[in-house]
């Protein structure tokens, strides 16, 4: 179980909140992912507009925020519905070249990407960066969370060559932009750190993320939610490489912020149980790993419900370390769980199913049930072998 498989990274979005006098504040919010990326909310204040247009804008506010907080809770189906309506209002009441419609082309572009919908998301970005780049200037922040988040949707599809140009050009801007100690600046040290490391390329990734928590800890405390996350992300590296006595203290510290700062429920506390559950199993301290994962599962129950896709990676993981550890008998609900997720969430004959229901045979043929093995590896099969399923 070591490596990096079934681990979890940390992902804060950065929210663009814009203030009186032109300027801007980043605020993050927290959500379940592999990086961190930025998800552009523009909240206006009314006294930077002439009156024409006031209950306009007004909407796409209250748009925005609505928005947000469907991001914070994963409901990326909901948020396109709103993202889609805060764009059209956007172009009605600013006009097609202002930057506002870029970050309404961005948060709808994201919550397409967050939906694995690349080939709607890309010309969003697209259209939002040469937006952005004609109203702000092709070195301003706007353009650089555009290049960040495009970036995001070239790694999480596998092109690491675009994903990298994308992630040092949005660092560049940044640096030239805010100086070598702004948050924003972290953000693209913990990406590139984040791509760097999935591409096996650790000793290129640890020295960002160490320059990434520096930056947070000067700039915004050294208790801040942002410090965890690539405390976490650190930790991460070092577990995948089986150094363990570094990673697990960078792991504590990580919840002990995270449950000070936001709650002991918050999901971001389930992720980093959940890996220090992985170092636990991979240190063969069985006791101390169960106990975590069902920590992590116990806090994603209360916040998503039994059988939530939020739950899938600490549920796969825990069926894997009671038969790593031969308890086939707990394995079997919690791969049952599993199947029954798969099953709300896709429907009974969608692709999706056969990993569980491989996973559950290969269970049966181990526990000595061999029609219940040849009853799920039948079943496999036949989805395997239907046509595909949107």
């Amino acid at each position: 179980m070591g490596g990096g498989n079934g681990a979890e990274r940390f992902s804060p979005d950065y929210v663009t909140v814009w203030e009186e006098g032109g300027g801007k504040r980043v605020r993050p919010i927290w959500k379940r992912s592999s990086s961190l990326r930025t998800l552009l909310i523009g909240v206006l204040c009314s006294g930077l507009f002439a009156p024409l247009g006031v209950a306009q804008r007004a909407q796409w506010e209250a748009l925005n925020q609505r928005l947000l907080e469907l991001s914070r809770n994963g409901r990326y189906e909901s948020g396109i519905q709103v993202a889609r309506e805060a764009l059209g209002i956007a172009e009605a009441t600013f006009g097609a070249d202002d930057s506002n419609v870029a970050i309404s082309l961005n948060n709808l572009a994201e919550m397409c990407r967050l939906l694995g919908r690349y080939e709607e998301a890309k010309p969003l970005y697209e259209r939002a960066l040469r937006v952005a780049e004609q109203a702000d200037g092709v070195e301003s922040p706007l353009v650089a969370q555009t290049l960040n988040n495009m970036g995001e949707m070239y790694r999480t599809q596998g092109d690491s060559g675009r994903a990298e140009a994308m992630y040092s050009k949005a660092m560049a801007i940044r640096e030239k932009y805010f100086g070598s100690e702004h948050p924003d600046l972290a953000q693209s040290l913990n990406n590139l750190a984040l791509l760097y490391a999935a591409q096996g390329r650790p000793e290129d990734a640890e020295p960002l993320y160490h320059r990434a928590v520096n930056i947070y800890r000067e700039s915004l405390g050294a208790d801040h939610p942002l410090v965890a996350a690539t405390l976490s992300n650190l930790a991460e590296l070092y577990r995948s490489q089986e150094r363990f006595s570094e990673a697990e203290p960078l792991y504590q510290e990580a919840i002990q912020i995270t449950k000070t700062q936001l709650g002991a429920d918050h999901p971001t506390v389930a992720m980093n149980l959940n890996n220090l559950a992985l170092l636990y199993a991979a240190r063969k301290k069985p006791k101390e790993a169960e106990q975590y994962f069902l920590e992590a599962l116990a806090i994603q129950e209360r916040r998503y419900g039994r059988e939530s896709r939020a739950s899938i990676t600490t549920l796969t993981n825990l069926a894997t370390f009671y038969q790593d550890q031969r308890d086939y008998s707990d394995a079997e609900p919690v791969l049952r769980r599993l199947l029954r997720i798969a099953e709300k969430t896709y429907g009974q004959d969608h692709a999706a199913l056969v990993a569980p229901l491989n996973s559950l045979a290969e269970l049966y043929r181990k526990m000595g049930k061999k029609k219940e093995a040849e009853q799920f590896q039948a079943r496999a099969q036949k989805v395997a072998s239907a046509p595909a399923t949107p």
